[in-house]
């Protein structure tokens, strides 16, 4: 693994050849040390079936609904999920907009008494959660059937269970400690995603979390194909859900001055990569994928939606909330990524960016994209946020199901919103509307509050 230090000064030269050798030299201007790493020179895929991972189920909740396919057919039309906010009054927010799920249904998927009890962000992850699993045809008959101790649950969240902590909190101060609910802790505490959708499933794998921001779902990916990598298990639930549009997270957002002020026009509100960007838009819901070792899957003849090549993770170690400017620790990930699935940079045609539509975040991820990828004539990015906002914990799940639908279609979905793209963002952000684009090797990148960067690689799944 490459070892890479950071100091408040780097300078740092990309080297890409033709052959698939990446290098990365850093150095520190306040102590003039050098830190130089390779990666292998002949990046090779991994060939055994029992630690190549392929993705058999997806499931979502989104401000589109919960089918994948419509969600999908929204995103290629470029149709805004954002709107006014009317889940609460915001005659008193400076930001009135957000992606806001409305007419939600767990029907079929929670029963009536835990529904009644539950946030809204632990019912979207066990709705996901579960249409993932029916997608994978591992529904409760068939997994009563298979070794559930090598079967295993990482759901994770970025803000967990707001609506519960703001309730609670209330509760508190106007009626007094006896008046808070017995469910406030365990329905706090971020990793009850996973442990209520081990707990309906009966998985007895790993089952909990990594919470990164914004990064969690990728985070979460990464940790699950471990699991299966190592021999742990078979047969992962992974993925983020979040639902902070509640006004004590929208307060927050707001006072962080990280959100868009496009009030009067919503749908025009999230433009990642143009000159006119003023901020992100919030979002909500929750994305689940069904990973699982190549051995297991054709075992059971489940079908394939696409292959895990690898991930990675770093941190910036700069900020609590801006990117660093230069997008080191951005291209560090993407490298390393690359790294872990076996592919050369070459081979890679198809980004979807974190971009959320912030100044300094679409540049500082751009300029990462730059360092790594030099020749970038093929390769195209889109920004799934400027369609459904910015799902924290969620984004990058619902990323990666973008991501595995355009491998499957051979559709990209546009970037919405862009009139006046930034002038040195020089690579196609497939514009306003949708492009055929035949993918080759994908990769989703995301990035959390406190410098946290995790990136996934897909690609087209061949036996």
């Amino acid at each position: 693994m490459w070892s890479i230090m950071l100091a408040s000064s780097f300078s740092t030269v990309f080297t890409q050849s033709t052959n698939p050798k990446l290098f990365l030299t850093t150095s520190s201007a306040r102590n003039g040390k050098k830190i130089k790493a390779m990666a292998s020179s002949s990046p090779k895929r991994e060939t055994d079936p029992k630690k190549r991972i392929v993705i058999t189920g997806m499931g979502l909740v989104s401000v589109f609904g919960s089918d994948i396919d419509v969600y999908y057919n929204k995103l290629l039309a470029g149709e805004s999920g954002i709107t006014l906010i009317d889940r609460f009054d915001t005659s008193d927010f400076a930001v009135k907009i957000a992606a806001q799920i409305r007419g939600f249904s767990s029907e079929g998927y929670i029963d009536g008494k835990d529904d009644r009890r539950l946030d809204d962000c632990w019912r979207y992850c066990l709705v996901a959660g579960k249409r993932a699993l029916d997608d994978a045809n591992l529904g409760k008959q068939v997994i009563d059937e298979m070794d559930k101790t090598r079967m295993g649950v990482m759901v994770g969240s970025g803000m967990g269970n707001q609506m519960g902590f703001s309730n609670g909190m209330e509760a508190l101060l106007e009626k007094g400690s006896n008046k808070i609910s017995p469910f406030f802790i365990p329905h706090s505490v971020s990793n009850m995603g996973s442990a209520l959708l081990a707990i309906d499933t009966g998985m007895r794998g790993p089952s909990c979390l990594v919470s990164a921001s914004s990064a969690t779902s990728n985070y979460c990916f990464n940790a699950a194909a471990n699991h299966i990598r190592r021999g742990d298990t078979d047969v992962m639930v992974a993925g983020g859900t979040d639902a902070a549009i509640i006004p004590l997270g929208l307060g927050g957002f707001i006072a962080c001055r990280a959100l868009s002020h496009r009030n009067e026009d919503p749908h025009k509100a999230s433009r990642p990569w143009d000159v006119h960007r003023d901020g992100f838009v919030m979002g909500e819901g929750a994305a689940v994928l069904i990973m699982e070792s190549v051995e297991h899957a054709m075992k059971r003849g489940a079908r394939v939606y696409a292959e895990y090549l690898g991930g990675a993770v770093t941190c910036d170690a700069h900020h609590i909330t801006n990117p660093h400017p230069d997008g080191l620790a951005v291209a560090s990930c993407i490298i390393k990524a690359l790294e872990d699935a076996g592919v050369a940079a070459e081979e890679v045609n198809y980004v979807n960016a974190h971009a959320t539509s912030t100044p300094l975040g679409d540049l500082a991820e751009f300029k990462a994209i730059k360092k790594v990828f030099h020749n970038t004539s093929n390769l195209k990015m889109n920004a799934t946020k400027s369609i459904i906002g910015h799902a924290m914990g969620a984004a990058g799940g619902l990323e990666a199901i973008a991501t595995i639908k355009a491998i499957n279609t051979g559709w990209l979905h546009p970037t919405i919103n862009q009139d006046e793209v930034e002038g040195e963002v020089t690579i196609d952000t497939v514009p306003n509307v949708k492009k055929q684009h035949q993918i080759n090797v994908a990769i989703s990148n995301s990035c959390g509050l406190g410098g946290h960067n995790s990136v996934v690689v897909f690609a087209p799944f061949s036996p």
